[in-house]
């Protein structure tokens, strides 16, 4: 058995300077999102998926992908989505195993809503902290990861790009 490639000193520093930031950001958007809109970080991103895509429609299996959640709990989410008017559903004409999920212009508007606050809280917890130069190291480093991570130097980040 092969020795782990153990962190250095500076690679273990950076890599819970990272871990702590991104779970502290996660819960200041999640926090700020159920305050402000009555949803959790993740519908929020359901929602953006959705109103980024073609005729705002996925198929769940995209939709899944796009947003890294697994069937069963992106089915769970879509149907409180659902509830509160704010996605549909319908079954995929050509293929009976795929079902397509719509942003509802209620959907539309209860995101447009959520937005200020959201973008108001990445704005102050991450790009004020940051210098222009810093801005654009984050953009390589965080391409170099999806790159890694989807195992496509030319992956971009989301929608429905991110496997």
């Amino acid at each position: 058995m092969t020795e782990p490639r153990w962190l250095t000193p500076a690679e273990l520093k950076a890599w819970m300077a990272f871990v702590a930031a991104t779970t502290l950001l996660d819960g200041a958007l999640d926090r700020q999102l159920q305050r402000d809109s009555g949803m959790p970080h993740a519908y929020y991103l359901i929602l953006a998926m959705l109103s980024d895509a073609a005729n705002h429609t996925l198929r769940m299996s995209e939709l899944a992908a796009a947003t890294q959640s697994s069937q069963s709990r992106l089915s769970h989410a879509v149907t409180r989505l659902e509830r509160e008017g704010w996605v549909s559903r319908r079954p995929c004409p050509d293929d009976r195993r795929s079902t397509f999920a719509t942003l509802t212009p209620e959907g539309l508007d209860a995101l447009r809503r959520a937005a200020p606050g959201h973008v108001g809280t990445v704005r102050d917890n991450l790009f004020d902290a940051l210098t222009p130069e810093q801005v654009g190291q984050l953009e390589a480093i965080c391409r170099a990861m999806l790159g890694r991570l989807t195992r496509d130097p030319d992956a971009t980040p989301m929608p429905g790009v991110c496997p």
